[in-house]
């Protein structure tokens, strides 16, 4: 099977775009990065994207131009790459529902939480407020409503009691870069398939890694935990 040409949106560093890069070079890995694109022409990612040899391109949104015609731009510039795949790595703009309604089933997301808990910004702010103690991050399809898609995959953390927002931060993005391109993974290999408002698995093997781990807290982490938590 020829590897999914798959395209990156982003608005920033590009960590997570980083590790998805790292990971097609694997072999035998089912999906090749195609190209990057991001709304934001002076952002870091794209100097490391160009630095490892993937196309890049800028589709910035300037003033006047409507968000439905700043997604027609966006979606040329996928044609140009030949995507078959999109992965969201950071990018910052909602997308109009004409435009996601093009990708169902065929474009990701990254959300720091375990969803559907801590939607939308500072989910790790949000965690610490609840007091929750285990956070994570989820993989899931992209639909129309924000944070809200069918989940791929997540991976979990403890959150401890002495964790700051930070903290947790780093400690979260930590397992994205891990469970990004293994969510990826599942579904460029035809693996991990949206079914309506749900994903189903190609076999019991595969939705039995869901919880991949590699993704996972580490066992010292979890025996921190437990001896911290009253």
């Amino acid at each position: 099977m020829a590897a999914k040409r798959t395209a990156i949106l982003i608005s920033g560093r590009g960590s997570n775009m980083a590790a998805l890069i790292r990971a097609s070079r694997e072999d035998g890995y089912p999906a090749e990065i195609a190209g990057v694109i991001s709304d934001r022409p002076d952002v870091e990612g794209l100097d490391l994207a160009a630095r490892a040899g993937v196309p890049t391109r800028v589709v910035e949104k300037t003033k006047g131009v409507s968000r439905e015609a700043h997604d027609v731009a966006i979606g040329a510039a996928l044609a140009e790459l030949g995507a078959e795949l999109v992965c969201l790595a950071g990018y910052m703009r909602l997308l109009t529902p004409g435009f996601v309604a093009q990708w169902t089933g065929r474009m990701l997301n990254i959300h720091p939480s375990l969803l559907p808990l801590f939607k939308g910004l500072h989910p790790h702010r949000q965690a610490i407020s609840a007091g929750v103690r285990i956070h994570g991050a989820t993989v899931h399809f992209v639909t129309a409503e924000t944070d809200s898609g069918p989940i791929v995959a997540q991976a979990a953390v403890p959150v401890l009691p002495t964790d700051s927002e930070g903290a947790l931060a780093s400690k979260v993005l930590e397992a994205e870069h891990r469970l990004y391109p293994f969510a990826l993974k599942l579904v460029a290999s035809g693996r991990a398939v949206l079914d309506g408002e749900r994903v189903t698995f190609s076999n019991v093997a595969a939705a039995g890694s869901l919880f991949s781990p590699e993704a996972a807290a580490s066992e010292a982490d979890i025996e921190s935990l437990a001896r911290m938590t009253p």
